[in-house]
This record gives structure tokens, C-alpha cells and sequence, in this order.
């Protein structure tokens, strides 16, 4: 019985020896796995860890290989072993980390971008933390924990033997006042940057900003007040030493480091956008108007991009591998939208060429409208009924255009049918008054126009009136041709002529003991020439000023 008790001891401590982990530096992996493993509370042994230093007293050795740890834990850094090499003989073939590091070097940096002077190295058959490191510890270790509470654990130790939650008691109070600190940082910060940010604006632009600008400015505070408290976090989280949360909340605060940064570059472009609107206002085309908001769009866009790239980042993505699946990703969009592409090409093309402007009335490939808005992908226009037309760009620039909206003038043709019993002196006066309302009327050319007796219809003597408006527009020329047809229509009852319409009428002129029942019209010319006169003059005395406005029909 006591031999197989003793077999049994002899057989458990054999095993538990054998279960215990020894130092190993192999390769990289086990040299870092090596240090991290025996600095964890359930197998902690300084003097194994420290083995992964070389060249330096043990006693020093002890000290950076337990300060390399809380570097790594401040700054919420969790090793991935499943991607560290296990190559004894690993070659770097990136050169990415640290400006002493060399392409194709038996070295290895466990995290490039975000601590490059951190790396091991191969010397002989082992793998080291290498002498850079070594000297670099003491500055990343005062970089990563600027507040030290030494004061606090010599004054009030209590503070450090307590624990709440497994912390000791002292890191929850510190974090409280961490978040009160920033509260309090906020409401401080923000009108001094705001001052900062209106003065600035004042030098540069040498004049006093409008309310609109000054409302952007004050919204652009806001998250450069963040991002400075964000960065004051940055600095002091580390020092609470809340390992388990470290990774996390760092993670956590980066991201919102990059969102404020975003949202500040996403204010700039607004605002540089607004102040070129306000100082070209009454210096662009109406085409124009809708470049900045386009421009704005597209560097929208890229900033978010931009933004969304350097996240994937901090959840350790390699920005060569994010840029290359980006750029594959664009070829194969650019494949898939070969439309869309073609839209947007043509949408630059519109705005340099400048084929017309918005509000011009224009007739694109059979479709007649007023140019609405110029989009991304298409070209709206607005017909006369209010019909909506929608193009696409890559046609636009294809189609024959025709601008009517770049007319100097709008021609305007028409046939007045009147009686043909009219005498020919009423006639000509007839004529000539319809000549002196187009040379008063205040929305036609008048050094060009006709006004002729054109031809004998079936019912009617035809004089053709043919004039050319100067109103910009489809609802001004309208509310011009309203001025005009109520004119000759006050000049004709005004002197008795008449106009005709397709009729058969059959008259007895006389009657025995009845008067005649044919149409008398004065022959004195001095009366119709004053009858003329009084009209002219009375339309030269109205005002015909037509509103553009209530003039236009809505929606064009």
C-alpha cells in the first residue's frame, strides 16, 4: 500500500513538472508568448519574462520586461497569437514599423503602425526583445502614463487596499473625476475655441462673418472641443490602470477621435462652401449654383471614406491590404456601373461646357422643359404642363440641345382676320396703331417688327403682325403677348373694326321703308386718326410692368 501511494506522488509531481512552462526563444512567437505569459497572474515569474531580454543586468531585465506589459495594457494592446510567426528563421519582407528596421531582417514587430519601436530580433538561434526596445521602454512607459499616484498611495493607502469589483478603490474614484474633469473642460473650451475660431475667421477673410457663418463656426467648436478632451482621455486613461478595460475603452476613444475629425472636416467644407456662395452670389451663372452643393457631396464622400478606412485600422488592418481591397473593390464597382460612370462624366462635361443654365428653356432630344437641376446621374426638366423629365447625363451630352433660354429676343408670329367689307382707310389706320403699340409696348424690339396686310383669306382680310419680345423667360413672353392682344383689341372696338369668323350670312342690306342693315363705318380719316391717338395715349399712360414672378407657371 505505501509503494503504490508513493507511485502515485511520484507519478503526479512528474506530471506537474512536466506541465510547467519553460522559456522558450525559438522563434518570435514563443519569445513574445514568453513574456506575456509569465507576467499573467496565474503563472507570474519575473525572472522567466526578463529571460527575453538579453545584454542587460537581470535586475533592469526584470524592471522593462514588467514595464514593456503595462505599456502594452495602457495602450490597450492584446497580442494575436495566431498570427505572430512560429518561423524560427522569420524574415521581414514588409520594413514596416520602426525607421532603423530593414526589408528582409530577421526581425518581428508585433504591432508596426501603432508601436514600432516594439520588436524582437534574431541573434544566433534565439529570438530578444532587441537593444532599441531595451531603450525605448522608459519614454514609452512615461508617454503612456503621464500621471503617476505615488502622492496618493503615500498619503491615503487606504485608497490602494480597498477594492471595489475587483479594483481597487481608487480607479473608479478616478475615473469619476476623469469624466467631471471633461464636463467641466467642455464648458470652458468651447466659447474660448468658438472666439478662437470667429477671429480667425475675421483675419482671413477681412470682414465681419454673416449670422449663417457665424452659426457653422459655433457648430465647428463643438468637435474640435471634443477631440481635444478626447486626446486629454487619451493621455490619462492608461494611468488608471483598468487592464481588463483598457482595450476596449482605447479602441472606443480612438474611434470617436475619428468621427469628431470627420464631422470637423465635414464643417470646413460646409463653411468654405457657404463663404464662396456668399462671395460669388451675384458673380455666377445659375449653373454654378449647383456645382459648390455637387463638389460639397463628392468631398463628402471621400472624407467618410477616408474616415471609415482609418477604423478598420485600429482593429488592426494593415492600410496597404484596406487601399488595395478598396482599389479592387472600385475596379469592380467601376465594371458593374459602367452607366453610372457615364452619367458622372457627363455631369462634369455639363458644367464645363455649360450647354445651358438652370430655369432655361430648353428642348433635349425631343423633350421640351425648364432645366430644374443637374444632378450626379441625370438632368430635370420641368415641362410646360409640370411634367417631371428626367435624363441621363451621358445622353445629355450625346442629344442635339436646343437652348431657348439663350434666345436674345423670342419671336412671336400672328394673323388678325378682319370683316371684309372694312374700308381700306380704317385699315391702314388699323395698322398703323397696332405699329405704335409694339413701339410702346415695353417687352418687344422695337426696331424689329412687321405689320402687313399678308392675304385674302375665305372669310377674312389677314394682316400679319410679327414681333420679337425681350422677355427671358416662357411665362413673361406669355404675359407679354397679354399685354399686347389686349391692346389691339381696345384699339379695334375703339375705331370700329371688326374681326371675322368663318361664317355664311346671308343679308338684305335693304328693306322697302326699313333702314339699311349693312355695317356703317366712319370715313372721316381726322376721327379715326383721333380715335388712334386717344388709344395710344392711353396705353403709353399704363404701366405695363410685368412681374416675373406671377408671370411664371409654377414648377418651371
Amino acid at each position: 500500500m505505501k509503494k503504490l501511494s508513493f507511485l502515485l506522488i511520484l507519478v503526479t509531481s512528474l506530471s506537474f513538472g512536466q506541465s510547467q512552462k519553460k522559456v522558450d526563444l525559438s522563434n518570435p512567437n514563443a519569445t513574445i508568448y514568453t513574456h506575456i505569459y509569465f507576467l499573467m497572474p496565474d503563472s507570474y515569474d519575473v525572472d522567466k519574462s526578463a529571460a527575453t531580454f538579453r545584454g542587460i543586468p537581470r535586475e533592469e531585465a526584470r524592471e522593462k520586461a514588467i514595464k514593456l506589459k503595462e505599456i502594452l495594457d495602457g495602450n490597450g494592446l492584446r497580442v494575436d497569437f495566431t498570427k505572430v510567426p512560429k518561423n524560427p528563421k522569420y524574415i521581414d519582407t514588409t520594413g514596416v514599423g520602426s525607421q532603423s528596421m530593414e526589408i528582409n531582417e530577421n526581425r518581428y514587430a508585433p504591432f508596426p503602425l501603432r508601436m514600432p519601436d516594439v520588436y524582437v530580433e534574431r541573434i544566433g538561434t534565439r529570438w530578444y526583445y532587441s537593444a532599441e526596445t531595451v531603450e525605448k521602454i522608459d519614454k514609452l512607459y512615461k508617454n503612456t502614463f503621464p500621471i503617476e499616484f505615488s502622492y496618493l498611495d503615500e498619503n491615503f493607502p487606504h485608497l490602494f487596499t480597498y477594492t471595489i469589483g475587483g479594483y481597487h478603490i481608487w480607479k473608479p474614484i478616478a475615473f469619476l473625476a476623469m469624466i467631471l474633469i471633461c464636463i467641466l473642460l467642455y464648458f470652458i473650451l468651447e466659447p474660448v475655441v468658438f472666439f478662437l475660431l470667429r477671429q480667425l475667421g475675421r483675419l482671413i477673410f477681412k470682414k465681419k462673418l454673416s449670422e449663417k457663418s457665424l452659426d457653422m463656426t459655433r457648430e465647428l467648436a463643438r468637435p474640435i472641443v471634443f477631440v481635444l478632451i478626447v486626446r486629454f482621455i487619451k493621455r490619462i486613461l492608461p494611468s488608471l490602470q483598468m487592464v481588463e478595460w483598457n482595450a476596449f475603452l482605447v479602441t472606443g476613444v480612438r474611434i470617436a477621435e475619428t468621427v469628431f475629425w470627420i464631422y470637423i472636416f465635414l464643417k470646413l467644407m460646409k463653411i468654405g462652401i457657404n463663404l464662396y456662395e456668399e462671395k460669388n452670389r451675384n458673380n455666377r451663372s445659375k449653373l454654378d449654383r449647383q456645382l459648390a452643393p455637387l463638389i460639397g457631396k463628392v468631398l463628402h464622400g471621400i472624407v467618410v471614406f477616408i474616415g471609415f478606412l482609418h477604423i478598420l485600422t485600429l482593429f488592426g488592418v494593415d492600410p496597404a491590404t484596406v487601399l488595395a481591397g478598396a482599389s479592387i473593390g472600385g475596379i469592380a464597382i467601376a465594371f458593374a456601373s459602367q452607366d453610372s460612370v457615364k452619367n458622372l462624366i457627363g455631369t462634369i462635361v455639363i458644367f464645363l461646357d455649360k450647354p445651358f443654365q438652370i430655369e432655361d428653356w430648353v428642348v433635349i432630344g425631343g423633350v421640351e422643359g425648364s432645366v430644374e437641376k443637374v444632378g450626379f446621374r441625370s438632368t430635370r426638366l420641368r415641362g410646360a404642363d409640370t411634367t417631371m423629365f428626367q435624363i441621363p447625363n451621358s445622353k445629355v451630352v450625346e442629344m442635339e440641345i436646343n437652348n431657348k433660354g439663350l434666345r436674345v429676343y423670342r419671336r412671336y408670329t400672328t394673323e388678325l382676320g378682319i370683316r371684309y367689307d372694312t374700308p381700306p382707310d380704317l385699315i391702314e389706320a388699323f395698322m398703323e396703331g397696332i405699329k405704335e403699340i409694339i413701339r410702346l409696348h415695353p417687352e418687344t424690339k422695337s426696331q424689329s417688327y412687321n405689320v402687313e396686310f399678308v392675304r385674302f383669306a375665305d372669310f377674312s382680310l389677314n394682316i400679319m403682325v410679327n414681333v420679337y419680345f425681350k422677355s427671358p423667360d416662357w411665362g413673361m413672353e406669355q404675359a407679354s403677348k397679354n399685354v399686347l392682344h389686349l391692346a389691339i383689341l381696345r384699339l379695334a372696338a375703339n375705331i370700329g373694326v371688326e374681326f371675322a369668323f368663318p361664317s355664311s350670312t346671308l343679308m338684305i342690306e335693304q328693306l322697302p321703308g326699313q333702314e339699311s342693315l349693312a355695317t356703317q363705318y366712319g370715313l372721316n380719316k381726322k376721327e379715326i386718326a383721333q380715335r388712334v391717338e386717344s388709344i395710344m395715349s392711353e396705353f403709353e399712360k399704363k404701366e405695363h410692368n410685368i412681374d416675373p414672378e406671377k408671370s411664371r407657371i409654377p414648377g418651371i
